[in-house]
C-alpha cells in the first residue's frame, strides 16, 4: 500500500514539475495559446494604441507554430509579423494565408527580431528564415498579405500583387479606419452561422 502511495506522489510531483508549478516559473511574457477542444482559438488582435517599443532588443529563434497569416509562436511567445496585415481566419483568403505561412515555416528555423510589444503579450518582430528571406515580404509577394504603411513605412508596398487589396478588402478597410465594413462582415457571418 505504501508503495502505491509513493508512486502516486511521485507521479503528481512530476506532473507539477512539468507544468512549472513547483519551480515557481512565471508564465508572464511567455504566451502559449490555450488548448481548446473546439479548435476555434482566436488570438487577440494587435492593438496599435497599446503597443510600445521594447526597452531592449531581443531575438527569438526556433521552430514556428503558425496561428494565422501574420501571427506565429516561437518559444511560447506569440509574434505578429512586422509591417503587414493578412486576412483573419474567418475572412476571405484567411485559411489560404495561414497555410502559405505554414508552408514557408515548415521544417525551418525562424529568427524573430522583436521591435514592439502590446498589452496582450504579443510581440511585433521582423521574422526571417535561415536563408535570410523576410517572412513579411514573402507573404506580400504571394498575394496573401498587404503592406501596413503605418507600421512598415511602406517597405512592402512595392511587393504587393496587383489584386492584393481587392482580395483582402477587409484588411484594407481596417487600415483605412473603416471598421464599420469589418463589423458588418462579422455580423453577417454570425447571422449565417445561426441558420
Amino acid at each position: 500500500m505504501d508503495f502505491m502511495i509513493g508512486i502516486i506522489i511521485i507521479g503528481v510531483l512530476c506532473f507539477l514539475a512539468v507544468r512549472g508549478m513547483i519551480s515557481g516559473q512565471s508564465r508572464q511574457g511567455n504566451y502559449r495559446p490555450p488548448v481548446r477542444s473546439d479548435r476555434r482559438y482566436r488570438p487577440k488582435p494587435f492593438d496599435a494604441k497599446t503597443a510600445r517599443a521594447t526597452t531592449k532588443s531581443s531575438v527569438l529563434q526556433g521552430a514556428a507554430y503558425v496561428i494565422d497569416g501574420d501571427s506565429i509562436v516561437i518559444q511560447k511567445t506569440q509574434i505578429r509579423l512586422f509591417g503587414i496585415d493578412a486576412p483573419e481566419m474567418n475572412h476571405p483568403f484567411g485559411q489560404k494565408a495561414k497555410w502559405a505561412l505554414v508552408s514557408l515555416c515548415k521544417g525551418e528555423t525562424v529568427k524573430a527580431e522583436i521591435s514592439e510589444e502590446d498589452v496582450h503579450g504579443r510581440t511585433v518582430a521582423k521574422c526571417t528564415l535561415a536563408d535570410g528571406r523576410d517572412l513579411s515580404a514573402e507573404m506580400v509577394k504571394l498575394g496573401l498579405a498587404i503592406d501596413w504603411p503605418k507600421y512598415s513605412g511602406g517597405v512592402y508596398r512595392g511587393l504587393e500583387t496587383p489584386d492584393a487589396r481587392k482580395k483582402m478588402w477587409l484588411a484594407d478597410a481596417r487600415q483605412k479606419g473603416r471598421m464599420h465594413v469589418w463589423e458588418q462582415f462579422e455580423a453577417k457571418q454570425k447571422a449565417a452561422s445561426k441558420v
